[in-house]
């Protein structure tokens, strides 16, 4: 019984990236070009406009960037979430003065 517990659990966390989402808020430039459709450019590009503009408030929001269309938008749909950010900041705003 222990042996087919065990060998349930390594199933269970082999999928667990399978079921990841990577949120576009703090995503790093690796984990964005992991996405379906978005190599080194596209990544840079979102990197851009989340400096630029601040977190992403949906998904939907990708589509303002460069090179990111909603045939895009729509393909990633299911793999990315615009989450929450602390106190409505993210990674790339650490250096920016606060208001």
């Amino acid at each position: 019984m222990w042996k087919k517990l065990l060998q349930l659990l390594i199933i269970v966390l082999l999928a667990l990236p399978v079921w990841a989402q990577v949120d576009i808020n703090t995503a790093t430039q690796s984990e964005l070009e992991s996405l379906p459709g978005i190599g080194p450019t596209k990544a840079r590009a979102i990197l851009e406009y989340r400096r630029q503009h601040g977190p992403f408030q949906s998904v939907d929001e990708l589509a303002k960037v460069k090179g990111i269309g909603p045939a895009t938008v729509e393909r990633l749909r299911s793999e990315v979430i615009a989450g929450p950010t602390r106190r409505g900041r993210t990674d790339t705003d650490r250096d920016k003065p606060r208001r």
